[in-house]
């Protein structure tokens, strides 16, 4: 099903809203990586971790293959928190969508190429998030091999 994108914004209003959006650098994935940092872990910002890929991860721990994704609860479907669109609602709701399903592949072409993919919502207490990764990232150093994706 393909729904026709909007050519231009619903209103001045919209358009500047739409235009502050960030990809990189948002205020939850500052605070994870200060976090992360104050615990002495170094990684790479704004990655792409599969070379040909383009999938970029927020946050990349490249020695012991852990990419980090700090997902926002509207563009990718947060189920807690997700609104829907009030304008153009069709086509949102198969952005999101399509989002989503992104993220499905994504993870699974990671996890096909030895990564651990790792998923965090945007409305996660951050000191939590950083306990997750910390201890995913210190038992992939252990075993020198990213662990499995607790389910």
């Amino acid at each position: 099903m393909s729904i026709e994108r909007p050519t231009k914004a619903a209103n001045a209003g919209v358009r500047r809203s739409m235009q502050s959006n960030k990809s990189r650098d948002t205020k939850p994935e500052l605070a994870i990586r200060r976090l992360l940092h104050a615990r002495g872990l170094r990684y790479r910002v704004s990655y792409r971790p599969l070379p040909g890929v383009r999938r970029t991860a927020d946050i990349v721990f490249t020695r012991l293959k852990v990419a980090v994704f700090v997902d926002g609860c509207f563009w990718h479907g947060c189920e807690e928190h997700h609104t829907v669109a009030a304008t153009n609602a069709t086509y949102w709701a198969e952005k999101v969508r399509g989002n989503r399903e992104r993220d499905q592949e994504t993870d699974q072409m990671l996890r096909d190429a030895g990564w651990l993919p790792v998923r965090i919502w945007e409305h996660q207490d951050p000191a939590t998030a950083v306990e997750q990764i910390s201890a995913l990232v210190e038992s992939s150093g252990e075993r020198g091999a990213p662990p499995s994706t607790p389910e």
